[in-house]
């Protein structure tokens, strides 16, 4: 944090964070997801908000909530689990060409964070590559509050760009490089990399990540 010339402006009483931290399946040999270490790091380095959200929506392998208790042992009366599928508070935003209630906790003037892992996909959805769709901002698809979101990897791309957007961007990036994960399925496998990345500028942090990773950005 100091590197990056801290993060004082946003670590304030009077705005409450939320961390979306990616969680697809906790279930998996290989999880793909920011270790406990880091997300209590991220959270200490916040000490000053009076309340901080894990955020994370529903999917095909289970809620939000049950896949958010991978962190368990770092919730408290200020950490505080949060789905984005039940939130009754939401404001309507555009999200390629649809109309999309997105839950309060992601606006302004609340502190967002993005943290993934590195990752090297390697795979094809019709002419849509996933290498390349990175992970920070990747992670923003878990935004949309509905369970089954592949009908958004058609324009994903698009989805990603306007719901940055809507959110008023990424305040932070936090790439967990403690593990590089290569590969789908069988093939899988994480290789220890011991790697961690933090920007102002969630871009510029994608950037370097997927270039560790072996994906070509030019």
């Amino acid at each position: 944090m100091d590197l990056i010339g801290g993060v004082g402006d946003l670590n304030t009483p009077d705005r409450e964070v939320a961390v979306k931290v990616g969680v697809f399946n906790q279930k998996k040999i290989f999880p793909g997801h920011a270790t406990v270490d880091v997300v209590d790091s991220i959270v200490h380095s916040f000490n000053m908000a009076l309340q901080v959200y894990l955020v994370e929506s529903d999917n095909y392998k289970g809620t939000g909530l049950e896949r958010l208790q991978v962190w368990k042992e770092i919730f408290t009366e200020r950490v505080m689990p949060f789905s984005l599928s039940t939130d009754n508070e939401t404001r309507q935003v555009e999200i390629a060409a649809e109309k999309i209630c997105l839950s309060r906790v992601l606006f302004k003037p609340n502190v967002f964070i993005s943290t993934h892992v590195l990752r090297r996909i390697g795979r094809s959805i019709g002419t849509l590559n996933l290498a390349s769709v990175g992970s920070i901002l990747k992670n923003l698809l878990g935004l949309m509050p509905e369970r089954k979101k592949a009908r958004f990897h058609k324009k994903l791309t698009t989805v990603l760009l306007d719901a940055h957007e809507a959110i008023g961007g990424i305040d932070l990036a936090v790439l967990d490089g403690t593990y590089t994960y290569l590969g789908v399925g069988k093939t899988r496998k994480q290789e220890r990399t011991n790697v961690l990345l933090v920007g102002r500028d969630a871009i510029a942090v994608e950037a370097v990540g997927a270039s560790l990773a072996g994906l070509n950005t030019h």
